[in-house]
């Protein structure tokens, strides 16, 4: 079993200390990470439980007991996965199991257009592979979009929030560029993916909400993510919901949930209410410093997520309600949803219901990418 105490970021330093052969054992760890000892055997004991890492042989020794040698598995060959944002794309590469090897966050503008969004994403997917797995065959790519996308035919249908971007097959341009398969989802679907899978498929009906600048959502059912009839489901960010005060939305509609709950709203609501909020993460900000205003608004917000919700979880029974995102980092978020919820809803629903924040995190579109992928290029690990 591995330690949940083990953040992502420091199982990731591990790994690229090891790839670049700047650590080579615990002690080299020690060292590098400034941590203590009994911190890097967790992260190692997690990497060998995995496969990850391999320890073999013996070091010199520097006057204690001769050191173990510590050394990546080799992967034969790698699969690259991008999550894209409004203002950021967090990138990463997989071994052919969906296993993370490591993640970067590069700053991009989605309203500048696939061409100049694409060569970001692939510059950093070639520092990333030369930094992790150098000489390793790259198997297939995967991007999730912050918009409605046409699967499996990887086009982009109407985004509101991606200017330039309707109708472009994005699966087909990736594809020109690497030469491999490639995969091209929504973002909430590839995070919910992720989510079930690192949940240890234990939640076989689950509604996933991704709660960052924008909304979107998806639900697993039996284990699979259901997709409709064109690819397209979980468009949740334009339920209308009551109490919105019937605010524009990018969609040319009114009161849609996108305009009161996302991080975008909340940005705008919080400077009209004199607060420095340009950004989601200027939202966070302002909650974790608990200021007041920032606090009442961003309740709010998670209670109308609750609100839109409710009648899904009456009709649909789930067993879990997570939320995802950049938001469900705010604990005010999501336990004024789970209030809504537990409210409104019938109490037959609720009685074993779970509503919590995503396990999975921020990682959870690049996990679900790297399983979607390993499935497009028929790779089977080893």
């Amino acid at each position: 079993m591995s330690d949940p105490s083990i953040s992502a970021t420091l199982r990731e330093q591990t790994i690229n200390l090891l790839a670049s052969g700047a650590a080579t054992s615990r002690a080299d760890l020690v060292e590098a990470l400034q941590v203590a000892p009994s911190t890097v055997t967790s992260v190692v004991r997690r990497l060998l439980e995995e496969g990850a890492v391999l320890e073999e042989g013996v070091g010199r020794s520097t006057g204690g007991r001769r050191p173990r040698i510590l050394r990546l598995r080799e992967t034969e060959g790698v699969f690259a996965v991008s999550e894209l944002g409004a203002q950021h794309a967090r990138v990463g590469i997989c071994a052919p199991d969906g296993r993370l090897l490591a993640t970067e966050e590069v700053a991009i503008d989605i309203a500048a257009g696939p061409g100049e969004v694409f060569d970001t994403v692939a510059q950093t997917f070639a520092s990333l592979q030369a930094a992790t797995s150098p000489g390793q065959a790259l198997l297939g790519v995967g991007a999730a979009l912050p918009g409605p996308v046409e699967f499996p035919r990887g086009r982009l249908i109407g985004p509101a929030r991606m200017p330039g971007w309707s109708g472009v097959d994005a699966q087909a341009d990736l594809g020109r560029r690497f030469d491999v398969p490639v995969v091209v989802d929504n973002d909430a679907r590839a995070a919910a993916i992720g989510e079930y899978v690192t949940r240890g498929r234990d939640t076989d009906d689950m509604i996933y909400v991704k709660a960052g600048t924008g909304i979107g959502g998806c639900l697993v059912t039996d284990g699979q993510i259901y997709r409709g009839g064109r690819g397209l489901s979980g468009d949740v960010t334009h339920v209308r919901v009551a109490d919105s005060g019937e605010r524009h939305c990018s969609c040319g509609n009114r009161g849609c949930l996108e305009t009161v709950a996302s991080g975008a709203a909340l940005a705008h609501q919080l400077t009209e209410r004199g607060l420095p909020a340009t950004t989601t993460r200027d939202v966070i900000t302002a909650v974790n410093n608990a200021e007041p205003t920032a606090v009442t608004t961003v309740r709010r917000a998670g209670g109308l997520v609750g609100v839109a919700l409710s009648g899904l979880v009456n009709f649909l029974n789930p067993d879990a309600v997570v939320i995802g995102g950049a938001l469900s980092s705010l604990d005010v978020y999501v336990a004024a949803a789970r209030g809504v919820l537990y409210e409104r809803c019938l109490p037959s629903m609720t009685q074993s219901l779970s509503i919590d924040a995503s396990t999975a995190g921020a990682d959870a579109a690049l996990i679900g990418l790297g399983h979607l992928v390993r499935t497009a290029a028929d790779v089977r690990p080893a």
